[in-house]
């Protein structure tokens, strides 16, 4: 089972130079345990997917855009320094917890003597785009959450996001990206106003069979989002657990 199979690679990682896994957790591991080229570029990819919650748990705090765009950056330039994987600890739980509890303790404990240095101290830095952080802020003005519980919901979009993400890139693999972009449509949320009729219509089939590959994109859907959670918690018996959660926070 492909889930298991992550697990167990997550719970080997980084026991050899070569070894590298993709759970969440072994990117920090491996990028804090070895000089591997190949961890320290999964790390910066997963800083760039996940730095707006954090930027927005940051802004939330009270702090002005240009402060949390400069606060946001150091915490990444320090994590790809790996000054903060030395924190990581799979065993503690979910993956979420450790990227919010490690913000916490840079903006308690670093910042102050950081502020004073040039924004990254020459290291490397992120791209961030900082007028797209502002702007998606303002909108989560209208949400009266604090800032745990944004950071929260704005963590829950971003895993549905990236699930959405690789889905579409399986069609386009395919050379289905126009069948998927029809489908898509007619997932839960989406406001096109679009029936089953005017996708078969479109697609050139019954719409008895646009309703059967609806079902199977929902079916891949879950399987993607329940392979995207075992990434980010310590143990397959969270999985439905986070699931929950993250539907709760978004529904919420």
């Amino acid at each position: 089972m492909v889930l298991d199979r992550e697990n167990h690679q997550s719970e080997a990682v980084a026991q050899t130079a070569g070894q590298f896994a993709t759970t969440h957790w072994s990117v920090v591991l491996a990028a804090g345990q070895q000089e591997s080229p190949e961890a320290s570029e999964a790390l910066e990819r997963l800083c760039c997917t996940y730095w707006y919650p954090l930027y927005a748990f940051v802004r939330r705090q009270g702090y002005s855009a240009p402060d949390a765009q400069d606060l946001t950056q150091e915490f990444f330039a320090r994590l790809l320094q790996k000054n903060f994987a030395g924190m990581a600890q799979p065993g503690r739980g979910k993956f979420r917890w450790f990227l919010l509890s490690s913000l916490r303790h840079f903006l308690t404990n670093e910042w102050d003597r950081a502020k004073a240095q040039k924004r990254g101290g020459g290291s490397r830095s992120i791209p961030l785009d900082e007028a797209e952080a502002e702007s998606r802020y303002l909108q989560d003005l209208g949400h009266e959450l604090t800032a745990d519980r944004l950071y929260e919901r704005r963590w829950a979009l971003t895993v549905l996001e990236q699930v959405h993400h690789r889905l579409r890139e399986e069609f386009v693999a395919k050379g289905h990206a126009q069948h998927f972009k029809l489908l898509e449509q007619l997932l839960p949320g989406e406001s096109s106003g679009c029936s089953y009729r005017q996708v078969a219509g479109e697609l050139g089939i019954a719409e008895g069979t646009v309703k059967y590959e609806l079902h199977r994109l929902k079916r891949r859907f879950r399987a993607l989002l329940r392979a995207e959670i075992a990434q980010t918690v310590s143990c397959p018996s969270e999985i439905d657990e986070e699931i929950h959660h993250l539907m709760e926070v978004i529904g919420g």
